[in-house]
């Protein structure tokens, strides 16, 4: 079956997660995507958890589906050879610093000298110009950084960031789409052009309307835990046998919750008919919620709410997520074989394509894996030369 970017070649030259992911999702969905590390592999293996037999198991959630090859961009000999695979290429994903990148010749200014068509996919923590392009960054810096750890916790509590990066599966998100766009430009006129992302501009994306509230209404939004600021009752609440995550978002919604926990007398009080006074007297809705799903098990809950269309659902552990019909039914989760380590739960691919679906169905390569397959079809290289290569350190 054909998938949507079926004919593009991408060259991955990213580490850790934003890059290596936007690369992992363009293989899914068809691009040829060969990862390219140093010899001896990237920094990104060093990196735990580890498997039983001792590998860093951190790049098998974002190097499915591509090849894996070495070369050494140090030397001149190796970027010689990476300035023939960009003359071969459409895309490359990187995620060096300015320094690093101008070092090994990465700038767009050279790359499109090489290949006036190529797209460059830039990844950074602070993105390519003003006083911080030369930083170094991580998920977690760009949350506090964003005031986006100011907002997230319990009330009173130290600021938090998310328990998973999703800033940086955020940027890899902006990653795809930008070389999604950059790709029609091309298709228009025969031009690349670079596509700059970076961590501390997602996080400041996602932050909803939380500086207009600063600018316009001189209001700092507090930590307020799992209550949302703007609708009540949504909030998670415990139940006899865990937790349960309701949101009562609209008018309607808020008609069929007051009925099915007994309350229709008060739809229509003042203090709760529309959502801004719901939110003013989130306290007392919250205490008759509680009230009602406390006498109650989890998926009595959930059935009950559901069942009148008040969108609500289980706090989960990761068996619960495993084990869930629904995640099951939409694939979610793909198993993988990995020689000596076993069948490996792979995060599936989020968008579903009706005519042209992607699927991770390979796992993530060794390192130099395909050397001699990526070198011998796209370069031509006889396998006396890659040997070659392999002895003098070049891949």
């Amino acid at each position: 079956m054909k998938k949507a970017l079926d004919g593009i070649r991408v060259l991955d030259l990213s580490h850790f997660i934003a890059g290596p992911y936007c690369a992992m999702l363009m293989a899914a969905m068809g691009a040829e995507v060969i990862r390219i590390e140093p010899p001896g592999g990237s920094i990104d293996r060093d990196i735990g958890p580890y498997s039983p037999s001792g590998k860093g198991m951190y790049p098998w959630h974002y190097s499915c589906n591509k090849k894996g090859i070495t070369l050494n961009t140090r030397e001149q000999a190796g970027r010689e050879i990476l300035k023939d695979l960009i003359k071969n290429s459409d895309i490359m994903v990187q995620s060096y610093l300015p320094k690093a990148k101008k070092s090994i010749g990465l700038e767009y200014s050279k790359l499109k000298e090489i290949n006036k068509e190529f797209i460059l996919v830039s990844f950074s923590g602070y993105g390519q110009n003003g006083p911080y392009a030369s930083r170094g960054g991580f998920d977690a810096i760009a949350q506090g950084l964003s005031g986006m750890m100011s907002i997230t916790g319990l009330p009173d509590s130290i600021p938090l960031k998310s328990g998973a990066p999703v800033i940086d599966y955020g940027t890899s998100l902006y990653g795809v789409i930008g070389a999604l766009l950059a790709l029609r430009y091309r298709e228009k006129t025969g031009i690349g052009q670079e596509v700059d992302v970076c961590l501390l501009d997602t996080a400041v994306s996602f932050m909803e309307t939380v500086f207009a509230e600063h600018e316009i209404l001189d209001v700092d939004r507090s930590q307020i835990g799992n209550r949302r600021p703007y609708t009540a009752p949504t909030d998670m609440f415990k139940a006899k046998d865990g937790y349960v995550n309701i949101s009562v978002s609209t008018d309607t919604i808020w008609k069929r919750f007051a009925k099915l926990i007994g309350k229709s007398e008060i739809v229509d009080n003042p203090k709760y008919k529309s959502n801004k006074t719901r939110c003013e007297n989130h306290a007392a809705l919250a205490k008759m919620a509680e009230n009602w799903i406390s006498k109650k098990n989890v998926s009595e809950v959930i059935e009950a709410l559901n069942a009148v269309g008040v969108p609500a659902g289980p706090v989960y552990g990761i068996p619960e997520v495993l084990a869930d019909p629904q995640i099951k039914a939409r694939k979610m989760i793909e198993y993988l074989d990995y020689p000596g380590e076993g069948q490996i739960p792979i995060p599936g691919i989020a968008i579903k394509l009706s005519k042209t679906p992607g699927k991770i169905d390979r796992r993530a390569p060794e390192v130099g894996e395909h050397n001699h397959d990526v070198y011998g079809s796209i370069l031509k290289y006889k396998d006396e030369k890659i040997s070659e290569l392999i002895e003098t350190g070049i891949i």
